[in-house]
């Protein structure tokens, strides 16, 4: 449904962002996305890993 962002669009959102929260507060608002997507990441992988070895034990279990 939804691709992935394309340069233009890219440029669009770091523009809006620009004007609606200025060039000091740019640093801190991408510092703290970053971090929020990187544990996003962490407990994805780790539910992730959690079904895995769910699964196994079920499959082991048979």
């Amino acid at each position: 449904m939804f691709g992935k962002i394309g340069a233009t669009e890219l440029i669009l959102i770091l523009g809006i962002a620009l004007v609606v929260f200025g060039p000091g507060k740019l640093p801190e608002i991408g510092k703290a996305f970053g971090k929020a997507i990187g544990e996003f990441k962490n407990h994805a992988n780790q539910i992730s890993e959690d079904v895995k070895i769910d699964l196994e034990d079920k499959k082991d279990k048979e």
